[in-house]
């Protein structure tokens, strides 16, 4: 057995979970307890191909077929963003197994067409008119002589996500613009390696029934839901008890939570440039301040129970500094199986598009000798009041995790744009838009266009009530 950059971690420990029941024969029947609380309450149908019989015998048959002729067509959304330059290093390291039939990207064009050059697609799009403009005089100038469809704006991303040679779709935009590409890509049978957290924090009211209509992985490529999936690999319905997701701590890990908000008061310049800059990850800098504010996690705990079905009371939080342990799930027996590998973002983005395969990767193995210490503690909620926000907003359900995700998005972007707004009034902001939500919170009958028109109203009502702060308020 080969050991490569990546490790399950199995602990056991011998308390049991499961409820035995006696009935009137001399047989014994033993139920497994969905959760750690054993009632199943709050737990709901997974999106990603994990906890069924279905899922095992798909999984099973997709590992017999054997990687050494398997390859993936790709459409990467996002392409000149971190998620989507990773993709494409995968794809350099392995051009047996990759092709890329579509790019999309915002306005780097210089980028774009280096890539549109490189990886030849199909399909190419751009968020303006000017951009697409640009990349096919960039083309032609170039010499390029298998010149792709150019395509811009919304019209142009779906043109990308729904490009019928690919068969998966990488999405690597940030926020609720991955929403519609999606649900037409799932709609067309593709599956999607889920990069974007927004897709189902935001849409899973309406994403996780499509996945389920249209028969569809929905395939986990961050580091944390990826090891969580891993890890499930090959447990059988009913056994996962707990999720446990780890957090690095994001840039303010080190610091009391009186420290933190004396200096968000005394030094707001040193506070905004440390929340955008991440110890462990390189990342987004959007992805970076929700990792300073702990939102990022709040929101992979309403990611995780949308793609593993598990109740809230039945997710947890762990700090664990070094980002070895990317996360683990508790089983019934308690045991708990880990996913460990260095903090390099492309480990994840490999089995997104390669399940249940192994690939063969030039990365450097995990040395745990060299780590020597790994550590956890529990999270500061006060703290980091997102996290609470977070679970709030998924135990309500319905349209309130979008409004979440829009009023957070809203309010990371006032605090990176450097217009006045403080640290603390980010977590401030969002409770007022959940707080101002609840008379219209809807939990049924949900479509599409719901989440659209309350993303758009959380944001706005950020906005105004931005004008309104209270600058000497601490949260608390």
């Amino acid at each position: 057995m080969r050991i490569q950059s990546t490790a399950i971690l199995a602990l056991t420990s011998v308390t049991s979970a499961y409820v035995v029941t006696r009935p009137p024969t001399s047989s014994v029947a033993v139920h497994a307890a969905p959760g750690s609380l054993g009632t199943g309450e709050g737990w709901i149908d997974p999106s990603a191909p994990v906890g069924s019989a279905a899922s095992l015998k798909l999984t099973l048959q997709k590992s017999l077929e054997g990687c050494e002729n398997f390859t993936k067509r790709l459409s990467l959304l996002g392409s000149t963003g971190s998620i989507g330059t990773q993709t494409l290093e995968i794809v350099d390291a392995c051009p047996d197994n990759f092709v890329v039939d579509a790019l999309s990207a915002g306005t780097n064009v210089e980028l774009f067409a280096k890539q549109v050059l490189k990886y030849k697609p199909k399909v190419a799009s751009l968020a303006t008119a000017e951009a697409a403009a640009e990349l096919k005089e960039r083309l032609v100038a170039a010499g390029c002589t298998e010149m792709p469809q150019i395509v811009f704006g919304d019209e142009g991303i779906l043109e990308a996500a729904t490009v019928s040679s690919a068969d998966t779709v990488v999405t690597g935009i940030v926020g609720a613009a991955g929403l519609k590409p999606t649900i037409e890509a799932i709609k067309l049978k593709k599956d999607i390696a889920l990069a974007n957290k927004e897709t189902l924090i935001s849409g899973g009211p309406v994403i996780n029934p499509l996945v389920e209509k249209y028969g569809v992985g929905m395939l986990p490529a961050d580091s944390e839901h990826s090891a969580i999936f891993q890890c499930l690999q090959g447990v059988p319905e009913g056994a996962l008890r707990r999720i446990i997701l780890t957090a690095s701590g994001g840039a303010f890990r080190d610091f009391s939570k009186e420290e933190l908000f004396r200096l968000c008061q005394e030094d707001p310049r040193m506070i905004q440039a440390k929340a955008t800059t991440h110890p462990n990850w390189d990342m987004g800098a959007k992805i970076t301040l929700d990792s300073a504010t702990m939102m990022n996690k709040g929101l992979e705990v309403i990611e995780a129970h949308y793609l593993f079905g598990a109740s809230y009371d039945d997710i947890d939080i762990v700090i664990h500094p070094q980002s070895i342990v990317h996360s683990m799930i508790e089983t019934q027996d308690t045991s708990c199986l880990a996913q460990l590998g260095w903090a390099d973002m492309r480990l994840p983005l490999v089995y997104s598009v390669s399940w249940p395969h192994r690939l063969r990767m030039p990365y450097k193995p995990l040395n745990l000798a060299e780590l020597g210490t790994l550590t956890f503690k529990a999270p500061d909620t006060e703290k980091y009041p997102c996290i609470k926000l977070a679970y709030e907003a998924g135990k309500m359900g319905g349209t309130m995790t979008a409004v979440l995700n829009a009023a957070n998005e809203a309010a990371n972007e006032m605090f990176r744009a450097d217009v006045g707004l403080g640290f603390l009034d980010i977590p401030r902001l969002i409770e007022g838009a959940m707080e101002a939500h609840k008379e219209e919170l809807k939990t049924k009958d949900i479509v599409l266009d719901d989440i659209l028109n309350y993303d758009q109203w959380a944001r706005q009502h950020v906005r105004i009530a931005s004008q309104k702060l209270d600058k000497n308020q601490l949260f608390v």
